[in-house]
């Protein structure tokens, strides 16, 4: 859900730039404060603004439609999608960045244009990712409100993600999820990432194996007299 509405603002903010849609156009963002004054606050930016209101009307439409029994289950998978809409759009919103294109006499940056620009869309997923790993747990209350399962921790903010249901075990394979599991799967003994085979291997332990690889280095001989290869 998330992703979805990210993906939705970012792009009918880009479309909006690009003129491909008749209800929207450039960027109306306001100058920065902190933009330094001889810089000039123009050109044509993402249009963030009416991309995250598209989005929200858009996307959201068809959670706030339910009408769900105050407390239910399915009035909580409601709030749940709403909440994590909400957190997807504002990862846009909150990338969103100032660039600039230099002016000048031989390329000399004598004077700046910028404009509000839209991050890569993979930073956007990483940030998601990020949420992901740290998602709160909540459940519904009997007031049809969301609520954390463990009050230790903070209430999550509008961009944060939440879930219901604990996340499946993707260590083990499991046809109903789709998860395949991590058993045979190649893994980086030194890495300390996901790739990682401590974290790969769910603890289950490894193998290890030596292999040779015999790969065409692309060698010619030089007179006089030496092999350069590729």
């Amino acid at each position: 859900y998330a992703v979805s509405a990210a993906g939705v603002v970012n792009a009918i903010s880009r479309a909006c730039r690009e003129g491909e849609l008749s209800t929207c156009g450039c960027s109306r963002t306001a100058r920065p404060k902190d933009l330094p004054r001889d810089w000039l606050w123009g050109g044509c930016g993402d249009n963030v603004e009416y991309g995250y209101r598209f989005a929200k009307e858009f996307v959201d439409a068809r959670e706030r439609e339910k009408n769900y029994a105050k407390g239910s289950e399915d009035q909580a998978r409601t709030l749940m999608n709403l909440q994590n809409n909400e957190a997807g759009r504002r990862a846009v919103y909150k990338l969103a960045d100032v660039a600039c294109r230099c002016h000048g006499v031989s390329g000399s940056c004598s004077l700046k244009t910028c404009w509000l620009q839209l991050a890569d869309f993979r930073k956007v997923g990483d940030l998601l990712k990020e949420k992901y790993d740290s998602a709160a747990a909540i459940r519904i209350s009997r007031k049809g409100k969301l609520e954390l399962v463990n009050n230790r921790f903070n209430s999550p903010t509008q961009e944060d993600l939440v879930y219901i249901d604990p996340s499946p075990d993707y260590c083990l394979r499991n046809e109903t999820t789709g998860s395949l599991g991590t058993q045979g799967r190649l893994c980086n003994k030194t890495s300390e990432g996901m790739d990682g085979c401590e974290l790969m291997c769910c603890g289950r332990g490894y193998d290890q194996f030596k292999s040779i690889q015999v790969e065409r280095c692309h060698c010619k001989f030089h007179w006089c007299c030496f092999v350069k290869c590729k």
